[in-house]
C-alpha cells in the first residue's frame, strides 16, 4: 500500500485536509462569499444579535426563507440592555447569488520590501454577486454585528485571508531558509558546521513570542494591515528556521556518506548540485510534515499579537484581532457571538493542520512503506 491510499484511509488526516481546503477555497472568494463589504456600518445595527431566519409570516403563511428590518432602541441606563425592533411588515426574502456591493474579485496587492509599500499586482475583475443575501431593506447578519455595525460573518471571512496565509507565507521564507543552511552546515562541516550551529543555538534560545510583542511595540502606527502582515510573517519566519536547520543538518551529515552521493561526487558535480540534487530531496518526508505541523504556529503567533493590539489592527479584520473584544467583559456575556466563531475557526484550523501532519507521518513513515 503506498503512502497515498494510507494517507486516504487515515480518517482523522482526511478530515483535516477536507475541513483545510474549504477554509481556504472560502477565504479566497470571500468577496463573493461573504454578504456585505467587511467595513460597512449598518446604520442603528451595532451588536445585533445573529438574524433569525423565518419560513412562515406572523399569519402562519409560508413563503419561503425571509427576514425582517431590524434594529436597536437606545440602552436603558437602569437594565443595561436594548429592545429589539423588528419591522414585520417588511419581510426580506432570502436568495442565492444576489446583487450586493461591488467589488473586485481576485484583486491582488502585496506590500514589496524594502519600502513596504503596496503594489497592485491585478486590479481584479468587477464584480457585484454574492453567494447569498436578502432582497430587500433587511440585513442578513447570520453571526450578528460588533459593535460598529458591521457583519460579523463578513469580516471573519475577510479575516481568515490574513490568519490563514500567514502560516503558509511564514513556510514559504523560513524553510527554504533552514533546508539551505542546514544542508550546508552538514555538507561542509569542520569551521563552517561550528558557526553556522552557534548561531541556529543563539536563535533557538531566544523565546519566540516575547521578540514578536518586543518588535511589533515598536512597530510605526501609520502601518497599514498588509505591511504589518508582512513583517509579522517576517519576524515569526526569522526566529522558526533555526529548528529546522538543526535537523537537516542532521540528516545530512549521515546522508553524503551515501553511495550516491559519493558517485555523484566522483562524476564531478559540485557541492551545491549534490546538496540541492541529491542530498536535500531525500529529507523531503521531514520537510512536508515539518512545514504541515509549523503553519499552526504562524497563525496562532499572528491572533495572538492581534489579540494583545499589536498585529493586524482595526477596522482591518483578522481573527485575532477579532478575539480582542474578549477583553470586554459585558462583551463577553451580552454579546457572545462575537468571540466563539473566530475563536473556533482558529482552534478547528490547528487542529486540522495536526491531524493533517501526524496523518502525512504515518503514511510516510519508511517502515509503514515497506508493508
Amino acid at each position: 500500500m503506498n503512502w497515498w491510499q494510507k494517507l486516504k484511509n487515515n480518517s482523522l488526516a482526511r478530515f483535516g485536509a477536507i475541513l483545510l481546503i474549504i477554509f481556504y477555497i472560502v477565504v479566497i472568494f470571500a468577496d463573493f462569499v461573504a454578504p456585505y463589504n467587511p467595513y460597512f456600518s449598518q446604520v442603528d445595527g451595532s451588536l445585533l444579535p445573529p438574524t433569525p431566519i423565518y419560513w412562515t409570516t406572523p399569519d402562519g403563511e409560508f413563503i419561503g426563507p425571509h427576514i425582517y428590518p431590524t434594529t436597536q432602541s437606545p440602552t436603558n441606563l437602569e437594565t443595561g440592555k436594548r429592545t429589539l425592533n423588528v419591522d414585520f411588515e417588511n419581510p426580506a426574502p432570502i436568495r442565492l447569488f444576489v446583487k450586493g456591493d461591488r467589488y473586485q474579485l481576485f484583486q491582488l496587492r502585496l506590500p514589496l520590501p524594502p519600502t513596504f509599500e503596496e503594489v497592485e499586482l491585478f486590479s481584479g475583475i468587477p464584480f457585484d454577486r454574492h453567494l447569498f443575501g436578502a432582497v430587500g431593506e433587511a440585513k442578513l447578519n447570520l453571526l450578528g454585528t460588533d459593535e460598529q455595525g458591521r457583519d460579523q460573518l463578513s469580516r471573519l471571512l475577510f479575516g481568515g485571508r490574513i490568519s490563514l496565509f500567514i502560516g503558509l507565507v511564514g513556510i514559504i521564507i523560513s524553510f527554504p531558509l533552514g533546508m539551505i543552511i542546514g544542508g550546508i552546515a552538514g555538507y561542509f562541516g569542520g569551521w563552517l558546521d561550528a558557526v553556522l550551529m552557534r548561531l541556529v543555538e543563539v536563535l533557538m534560545t531566544i523565546p519566540g513570542i516575547y521578540l514578536l510583542v518586543a518588535l511589533a511595540a515598536v512597530l510605526p502606527p501609520s502601518l497599514s494591515s498588509a505591511q504589518r502582515f508582512l513583517l509579522i510573517v517576517l519576524i515569526t519566519s526569522f526566529i522558526s528556521w533555526s529548528g529546522l536547520a538543526r535537523v537537516i543538518r542532521g540528516q545530512v551529515l549521515s546522508l553524503k556518506e551515501q553511495e550516491f552521493v559519493q558517485a555523484a561526487k566522483a562524476m564531478g558535480a559540485t557541492p551545491a548540485r549534490i546538496i540541492i540534487r541529491h542530498v536535500l530531496p531525500q529529507t523531503a518526508t521531514y520537510i512536508i510534515i515539518s512545514a504541515t505541523l509549523a503553519v499552526p504556529g504562524f497563525i496562532v503567533a499572528e491572533s495572538v499579537l492581534s489579540l494583545i493590539g499589536l498585529g493586524i489592527q482595526q477596522p482591518d479584520p483578522s481573527w485575532g484581532n477579532l478575539l480582542s473584544v474578549a477583553t470586554n467583559a459585558s462583551i463577553l456575556v451580552l454579546q457572545p457571538w462575537l468571540i466563539w466563531p473566530p475563536a473556533l475557526l482558529i482552534v478547528l484550523t490547528v487542529l486540522s493542520f495536526n491531524l493533517l501532519g501526524d496523518g502525512l507521518r504515518d503514511a510516510l513513515d519508511p517502515r509503514s512503506l515497506k508493508n
